[in-house]
């Protein structure tokens, strides 16, 4: 195991792959008051919840900083970048629980742009970690402008949270939106109003 130092000032050892592995199988234990030999479909069940976590939370081995290295000449275009509509699927960390929908990144560059792709990536790197919406909405608008330098950002995310659907209040159709405004999305209300506006428009058919 690999040490870390706590919180208060105790090492901690960093649980290896192995150590997850058998936290899950205590859990599935735990859920199935279980104390004997599990049963043939979930033998193998702690493994794979472990190999799909390694996918679910890839994006604490990724760093912002790499996904918005390559950038181009604006050449002079001076007006809102748009990327809305992006799926997003994240996990909630206080339960666990999965929360999904959609996200919509908007700057306004200087001198420099970057490829739209890479905007689709930082969003999915934020997500895929244990998140709270408002955590992702805000870094995403962070890296944006420490990285880009834009003259605005502005980031939308709207989602429905499993934590809200199938436990405590149970509300199927709810839907959370938060907001992150830098620069002159958020000082000038007509900047705002346009990039709102944007996100509301007809979407193409491709």
């Amino acid at each position: 195991m690999k040490s870390t130092q706590g919180t208060v000032g105790e090492f901690m050892k960093i649980p290896e792959r192995e150590d997850a592995i058998d936290a899950v199988d205590v859990l599935v234990r735990y859920i199935e008051q279980c104390g004997q030999d599990l049963r043939e479909g979930l033998e193998k069940t702690p493994e794979r919840v472990i190999k799909s976590y390694e996918e679910i939370f890839r994006g604490y081995s990724q760093d912002a900083s790499e996904i918005l290295d390559s950038t181009f000449n604006a050449e002079g275009y001076d007006g809102i970048v748009l990327l809305r509509d992006m799926e997003f699927h994240s996990t909630c960390e206080h339960h666990l629980q999965p929360f999904s929908g959609r996200g919509h990144i908007a700057y306004i560059p200087v001198e420099r742009i970057v490829g739209i792709s890479k905007l689709a990536r930082l969003l999915d790197m934020h997500s895929t970690r244990l998140q709270n919406q408002e955590r992702i909405t805000q870094s995403v608008a962070n890296d944006i402008v420490e990285h880009l330098s834009p003259l605005g950002c502005a980031v939308i995310l709207e989602a429905q949270h499993g934590c809200m659907k199938c436990r405590g209040v149970k509300k199927q159709n709810s839907v959370m939106t938060t907001s992150a405004m830098r620069g002159v999305f958020f000082d000038k209300a007509e900047a705002r109003s346009e990039v709102l506006q944007l996100i509301r428009s007809q979407s193409v058919q491709g």
